[in-house]
């Protein structure tokens, strides 16, 4: 998929999954280095978030921004993630009340099992998905130009609406 980042174009690794089909299951290290894996949510609603570095302030602002709208969901779990370090994020977080999975992508497993490595970049590209309790997608952006954000209301009407579904 072709991706650009202030305005150079990039290519991912391969095709992004799509509403409709079943989320690839993963498992990465939260900041506690406690493996955490998609099928342990099958039941739940989820929200991943996938951004490239936690270090700029379009990738702060989305983790800040999910974070803060988690406190606004029922049951929606949210899973932020990018190939940052665990110490990257954990300084992210310092001084921070974090409401969602913080975890990083080390070997890069889980951008290319959903086609979002940028191997120029060694990078994940900006993404997010929601998924129903089934652990099918039902809302998909990727973000065309990584250094925008993405459409934090319609990720959070989908996983609103999901959370309906469930009641």
């Amino acid at each position: 998929m072709d991706v650009m980042m202030k305005g150079k174009p990039l290519t991912t690794n391969s095709t992004v999954p799509v509403k409709g089909e079943q989320a690839p299951d993963f498992s990465l290290n939260d900041l506690n280095e406690k493996a955490i894996s998609l099928s342990d949510y099958k039941g739940e609603v989820v929200l991943i978030s996938t951004f490239p570095d936690i270090n700029t302030s379009t990738c702060s602002r989305q983790t800040a921004k999910f974070n803060e709208m988690a406190r606004t969901l029922d049951s929606t779990r949210i899973l932020s993630i990018s190939t940052n370090t665990k110490e990257e994020q954990k300084d992210w977080c310092s001084a921070k009340e974090i409401d969602m999975d913080l975890l990083h992508d080390s070997d890069r497993s889980f951008s290319k099992a959903y086609g979002l490595y940028v191997e120029e970049m060694d990078k994940t590209a900006r993404a997010v998905f929601v998924l129903n309790r089934e652990g099918q997608i039902v809302y998909r952006e990727v973000v065309k130009e990584m250094s925008q954000d993405p459409n934090y209301e319609e990720a959070i009407a989908a996983a609103r609406h999901e959370e309906a579904e469930m009641t």
